[in-house]
């Protein structure tokens, strides 16, 4: 049924369709809407079986959804931000343990300075946690992935972050198919858990493994994670056999039929790209796009298979791993080892900071005429306010913090141009 919806409200009616059991809800900005609706549709009666349950934090929502879980329940929670770094320790016991959560995740910058923004510092910082991270670019798409990760989740036993970008998708208004409730049902079956606590058949969860088989039990992990690529395949290819539209999946390529230069990206920020390819394209530019869907377990041969046409890939990303630059760009480089393909790693859209066509189509046009470094290049960076803030570290060895400095030289620059503040 089609309606216009936040994003939120539609992610939010996307779960209940997948019929959980327990929902683990603790507020933290911009994911609080989804479970705000979540609770009321458990109010209204439209979730009969479900049982709300209102925590302490995030890292008591991670950790009731793993008792949950192990009971043989279908559990769902939501955070962002500090709210996922505050339940890390829980975040590796849930995919340790092998338990089929699934959790939005509204991306969101992290701190510190504090930034309630969007970027994608937070799912991304988790990489190594053991979770599946499916990247949704539209907020019908972030509807669709909730539905397809019950059902990976299941199949494998493992978690599931589906990520959607904070306030871009979770606050805006737009027209959403929100699926039927047998539909969902048809594609989603009942949960069967592969592992639940049982007292007439006990055992123990979460032991203690010592030298002689911890290598055993994280190349299982890794080997189990590996084997979930086709599951997500097949979870996106019965889903549009089903509902009629493609979502979802591993890569997905736009006007890469004769692309020089490619661009590589994940989440919403594909849409302004993929609209300033189009402009480029008019003029003759010979520019594609390649829209990561599943960031992990990194799908190397699909991006491969997308990329090995190109002259020159940028990957574009909303995170940078500091001291290294984009962590995105070094999976790229290892899909794309042996090739004769140019790779160059942007940090675009940091703190919300808003990408627009003119600087992308600006940056597109410097690397079709290979004028790109091959330093990481930050997107739209203000050289004269950083240049600032070097000589004033240069100055003076008490300098104070940075972020409030660097408000202070953005007031002052203000002031000078009798601006208001």
């Amino acid at each position: 049924m089609l309606k216009q919806l936040e994003g939120s409200q539609g992610v939010a009616q996307a779960v209940a369709l997948c019929r959980p059991d327990v929902v683990c809800a603790y507020p933290i900005s911009p994911q609080t809407h989804i479970v705000e609706n979540l609770g009321l549709l458990c109010r209204k009666g439209v979730l009969e079986t479900c049982e709300y349950i209102n925590v302490e934090s995030e890292f008591a929502a991670m950790s009731v959804a793993i008792g949950a879980a192990a009971a043989g329940g279908r559990a769902y929670t939501a955070t962002a931000s500090q709210g996922l770094l505050y339940m890390v320790e829980a975040v590796y016991n849930a995919s340790g343990l092998g338990l089929p959560i699934v959790m939005t995740v509204a991306n969101r910058a992290i701190g510190s300075p504090i930034n309630i923004w969007n970027d994608h510092s937070d799912s991304m910082s988790q990489r190594d946690s053991g979770w599946i991270q499916l990247f949704a670019e539209t907020n019908q798409e972030a509807c669709d992935l909730h539905i397809q990760a019950f059902r990976i989740a299941e199949e494998m036993s493992l978690p599931v972050m589906v990520c959607m970008d904070g306030f871009v998708l979770t606050h805006a208004f737009e027209r959403m198919d929100i699926p039927e409730q047998s539909e969902v049902d048809a594609y989603l079956p009942p949960y069967e858990p592969r592992q639940e606590l049982d007292p007439d058949h006990p055992y123990s969860i979460g032991a203690m493994v010592g030298p002689e088989a911890f290598t055993e039990v994280r190349w299982l992990a890794h080997r189990r994670m590996l084997d979930a690529i086709p599951a997500i395949e097949a979870a996106s290819r019965e889903f549009e056999a089903r509902f009629g539209r493609a979502s979802g999946g591993l890569v997905s390529e736009y006007r890469m039929e004769d692309a020089e230069v490619a661009v590589l990206a994940m989440g919403s920020m594909l849409g302004t790209i993929k609209d300033t390819v189009d402009e480029m394209r008019e003029k003759g530019a010979k520019i594609g796009v390649v829209s990561l869907k599943c960031y992990r377990p990194f799908p190397y041969e699909a991006v491969r298979r997308a990329l090995q046409r190109a002259r020159t890939v940028l990957v574009m990303e909303r995170m940078v791993s500091v001291g290294t630059g984009g962590a995105l760009e070094l999976d790229v480089m290892k899909a794309l080892r042996g090739l004769p393909i140019e790779e160059k790693s942007v940090i675009a859209g940091l703190g919300g900071r808003a990408v627009t066509r003119a600087s992308l189509a600006a940056l597109f046009e410097k690397a079709l005429r290979g004028e790109l470094g091959d330093e990481t290049h930050f997107l739209d960076l203000d050289r004269e306010l950083v240049e600032k803030e070097l000589e004033r570290e240069r100055s003076g060895r008490h300098i104070g913090p940075v972020a409030e400095a660097l408000n202070r030289h953005v007031a002052e620059r203000h002031l000078a141009r009798g601006e208001e503040i």
